[in-house]
């Protein structure tokens, strides 16, 4: 039975939609093409990791022609204290908020309240003289500055083509001036001195020519909550969540929420490096950083991938217009901007860039399986997912794993997942 909700949105007026009131229907993987036996392959192979300490534990949910047909927990929750994954785990979810926080944009967008070209000065005026740092004759930026050639606009933020970078991401006498990631600014700004800081740095390269990965989203986010008055949380629980029935998503985790919050392993099992939950999220943020700092389940995810795959609709309910999604997956860098993308992200090298999002652009090339349209965006802490609209496949992939290892799990459930398609 749909029930029907009425949700006040920011832009002052109340729409009423179906909330997303239950699950997708489960099938038997042979009634969608799928093999029983070869996804069974899934299963042996993250057993076999998790017994050799490469990953605590996994919670894998795959969609097929609109049915569930895998929804799997594997391994541990928390391996020291010997609790075992269950499905309803909750993972941070790191740069898998970003395409979360491009759709909320994206309403904004629908509703006249913000335009793609719209320059980050119409809302923080602080960022309308920036200056990009200059070139020595190496080609490496120097602490020397000159004008930008342009002001960076929403779509620049949306696909990292801003010049406002991660500090973590390189060496550079630039990258220094940085902070490391969201989760670290989260941590050590509230949103006001975050603008302050962004805005005193310069750019790393002229706004629109280069794909490098950085801080944009985490200015949208901001972006939202000048345009709507609320936190970043407040609004995308509003007109994202809760008519998705994302419960389990979110910038914060509640005591009663606690005990399902997922853990890495203590150790890196390739670095021994110490690892730990960034942010740690039951623990309140200094700001709501729409680049990285959510929460999620796999199955709340799927929900949030399945409505992309539907062109903004769930159930009865429509959250975005098919035009808008298209526009998002459609690739936004063409051939003058240069792609970064494979320093980011190794799996993803050779993809082209959507808002929020990568899209792939050629069947070959990429080191992963796909088809053209696929598109996905995945999070440092070991999280992954992807939608290919050809095959009408949806995959969800959660661990908290955030070293390394998880470029190579990206890689591994890709192939694990195609190879059990067999019509």
């Amino acid at each position: 039975m749909i029930r029907f909700r009425c949700l006040a949105f920011a832009f002052g007026y109340l729409t009423c939609g179906a909330a997303f009131a239950a699950d997708l229907p489960r099938a038997k993987p042979e009634e969608v093409g799928m093999s029983s036996e070869r996804l069974a392959l899934i299963g042996q192979v993250l057993k076999a990791d998790i017994a050799a300490g490469r990953i605590p534990g996994a919670v894998i949910a795959i969609a097929r022609h609109g049915k569930l047909v895998a929804l799997d927990a594997y391994g541990w929750r928390d391996k020291a204290a010997g609790v075992a994954m269950t499905t309803d785990t909750i993972f941070n979810i790191a740069s898998m908020t970003k395409p979360m926080t491009t759709v909320g944009a994206l309403m904004l967008y629908e509703h006249g309240q913000l335009l793609i070209g719209d320059p980050l000065s119409k809302y923080f005026p602080k960022f309308a003289e920036m200056r990009v740092a200059a070139r020595d004759a190496n080609g490496e930026p120097t602490t020397e500055t000159v004008p930008a050639d342009r002001q960076v606009t929403i779509q620049d933020l949306m696909r990292h083509t801003s010049g406002i970078i991660y500090g973590g991401r390189g060496n550079t006498l630039v990258h220094k001036m940085y902070p490391a990631a969201s989760s670290d600014a989260s941590r050590e700004y509230d949103g006001a001195a975050f603008l302050d800081k962004l805005a005193s740095l310069p750019l790393l390269y002229q706004p629109a020519t280069v794909w490098d990965y950085g801080f944009g989203l985490d200015l949208l986010g901001l972006t939202i909550e000048k345009i709507s008055g609320q936190t970043l949380g407040q609004y995308l629980k509003a007109n994202l969540f809760t008519p998705l029935g994302m419960n389990d998503t979110g910038f914060s985790i509640s005591p009663e929420q606690a005990a399902r919050y997922a853990k890495p392993l203590p150790a890196d099992p390739d670095t021994g490096k110490p690892q730990v939950r960034s942010p740690e999220l039951t623990q309140p943020l200094k700001f709501e950083c729409g680049g990285g700092c959510a929460a999620s389940t796999a199955t709340d995810y799927l929900r949030f991938v399945t409505m992309l795959m539907s062109k903004g609709r769930s159930g009865e309910a429509r959250l975005l217009g098919p035009s808008t999604v298209d526009y998002m997956l459609s690739d936004q860098l063409g051939p003058r901007i240069k792609n970064l993308i494979g320093n980011a992200d190794p799996t993803r090298a050779d993809y082209g860039f959507g808002l929020g999002l990568a899209v792939r652009i050629t069947p070959g090339v990429v080191k992963m399986m796909g088809s053209v349209g696929q598109f996905s965006w995945p999070g440092a802490s070991g999280t992954d997912w992807w939608a290919d609209p050809k095959q009408e496949l949806a995959v969800v992939y959660m661990s908290a794993a955030p070293g390394p290892v998880r470029w190579h799990y990206r890689q591994k459930i890709n192939a694990l997942v195609y190879q059990a398609i067999i019509d």
